[in-house]
């Protein structure tokens, strides 16, 4: 429902048995107003500035949120927010769901705090297209709104940034020159964590942090689970290749080795895994 010009509201229809993510509401506000809620709101609450800046006050801290950023607030929690300059546009987006908490905590979204993201990040502009996507579709199931809702939670678990942490997407691009070099070394058992870390020119520390940020998981961790990846490749590609073969070519020193890391990993034995395919 179009309220007027420059703003725009969109409820979605409650249901009796709520999807695991649901858009409550959408909306683009031209002229935010102040808004104050000392018992926060019932639903998840994503608000971004479109242009200009507003003043965010929670848990007796002041945010100030300009272009290109955004918060996201848990339910029931205490806030108020006013403009800061003489504008403040706004596009705000309050969800729900039955599993909706489990998402976020699982993407790791659960930290109240202001989230920006560079100025070409898709992250800017996609509130605003699941918006107009909603004013021109009846999409009466809520389907395609909930696939819109998840696709815009991953966006900011990619692109968003937190203090002086970058996104995932400026370090899977920091990384990138390693992670093309371990595609082309999988196989040398006699890389470690000190040469992975020359090639980007880092601390092997700092490399790991960047590593645990992008994929949840150490440098070295990564290069086993890429070289199982191959090791499964040649399995179910190559039947002629013996065990320990396999376990050579993956970059594995020795086939017990490999046989003891693709059954801790993978929940089956290499030949076992060979049979189901």
């Amino acid at each position: 429902m179009l309220i007027s010009p420059g703003h725009q509201r969109y409820f979605m229809t409650p249901r009796d048995q709520p999807l695991p993510l649901y858009i409550e509401s959408i909306g683009y506000n031209g002229s935010q107003e102040k808004v104050s809620r000392p018992a926060g709101y019932p639903c998840y609450h994503w608000l971004q500035t479109v242009k200009g800046a507003g003043e965010f006050k929670l848990s007796g801290a002041s945010i100030t949120i300009g272009a290109a950023s955004g918060i996201l607030l848990p339910p029931n929690l205490p806030h108020e927010y006013v403009r800061a300059q003489s504008e403040w546009e706004t596009i705000y987006i309050t969800f729900g769901g039955s599993q909706c908490a489990a998402i976020v905590d699982s993407l790791g979204l659960n930290e109240t705090a202001l989230r920006q993201w560079d100025g070409n990040s898709p992250l800017g502009d996609y509130a605003q297209q699941v918006l107009d996507s909603i004013g021109s579709d009846q999409d009466l199931s809520g389907l395609e709104a909930s696939a819109d809702m998840y696709r815009f939670l991953i966006l900011l678990k990619k692109h968003g940034m937190t203090g002086n942490r970058f996104s995932i997407s400026h370090a899977v691009t920091r990384l990138a020159p390693l992670l093309a070099f371990m595609e082309q070394h999988y196989s040398d058992p006699g890389i470690g964590l000190e040469q992975m870390a020359s090639i980007t020119g880092i601390s092997s520390r700092y490399l790991n942090t960047l590593f645990k940020q992008s994929f949840g998981i150490t440098a070295y961790s990564y290069f086993i689970l890429l070289r199982l990846r191959k090791a499964k490749e040649m399995l179910t590609g190559s039947t002629d290749l013996t065990i320990k073969e396999t376990a050579v070519r993956a970059g594995f020193r020795d086939a017990s080795h490999f046989v003891a890391t693709f059954r801790r990993i993978e929940g089956v034995t290499p030949e076992q895994f060979r049979n189901l395919y």
